[in-house]
């Protein structure tokens, strides 16, 4: 059974960094796709990143282009988001998610097969 586990949510104030982490296990992820979402409070799921296990193509929302940056282990099976340059708005819950094969549209949220459990990220003014 696939399983994803998230690490590296915590507080930061605004112009912080902090590094995510998706540890993914059950399979070798040798090809589809990770993503990584976020959820506020009384808001849908938006898509912040995503990356191809093969070749490392990568995707990001307009809002966290020059400032968010993920990368991929294969040999660890980890997907990593490192975020700079953090704003109050980057308040949310993160969610890692994964595709069973590599997918056209990987900014969809309906296209994901698994997801881990979700860790906070709160930025303050």
């Amino acid at each position: 059974q696939v399983k994803l586990v998230e690490s590296g949510g915590g507080s930061v104030q605004a112009g912080g960094s902090l590094r995510l982490s998706c540890a993914a296990s059950g399979r070798t992820f040798s090809s589809g796709n990770m993503g990584w979402f976020r959820q506020a409070p009384g808001k849908e799921r938006d898509f912040v990143a995503a990356i191809r296990w093969s070749g490392g193509n990568t995707y990001y929302e307009d809002s966290v282009k020059g400032r968010f940056t993920i990368s991929r282990d294969n040999a660890q099976n980890t997907v990593y988001l490192q975020m700079n340059s953090l704003k109050p708005e980057d308040t949310a819950n993160y969610y890692c998610a994964a595709t069973r094969l590599t997918v056209r549209n990987p900014i969809s949220k309906y296209v994901y097969d698994y997801w881990g459990q979700g860790t906070q990220v709160t930025v303050s003014s």
